[in-house]
Formats: structure tokens, C-alpha cells, sequence
């Protein structure tokens, strides 16, 4: 059974150590993908999480918008 936290804890860039609850944090106080990238590290590696982390920020747009 995965819990709320198991999934906030997930790294989504290993290169940088960034998990995906960081990502949300900074996407919901206002960030794109390229702020999270200058804040985190982001897309700055090797490049493998790259798809999985803009799928990630594409369904945040739609299911919890920007404000």
C-alpha cells in the first residue's frame, strides 16, 4: 500500500535528487517547468527525467491550475 508521503517522497531526478513533492511545492507557488529546473536542477543532468517530470507538470496543470 503507497501512502501520500511515499509519493510526495518519489525522486523524479536522480541527477539532481529532486522528488516530486518539491516539484509540486514550487509549481504551486507559481513556477514553470523552467523556474522548478533553475531552482532544483531539474533537466539539467543526464536528461532521463525529463519526460516523466513535463508529464508530471502538464497533469498538475490540468487537474490544479495556476493561480
Amino acid at each position: 500500500m503507497t501512502n501520500e508521503n511515499d509519493v510526495a517522497d518519489e525522486i523524479m531526478c536522480s541527477c539532481s535528487g529532486t522528488t516530486r513533492g518539491k516539484i509540486y511545492d514550487l509549481y504551486k507557488q507559481g513556477l514553470d517547468i523552467d523556474g522548478i529546473s533553475q531552482r532544483t536542477g531539474i533537466k539539467t543532468g543526464c536528461g532521463g527525467c525529463e519526460w516523466d517530470i513535463e508529464e508530471f507538470v502538464k497533469a498538475l496543470k490540468e487537474i490544479d491550475p495556476p493561480s
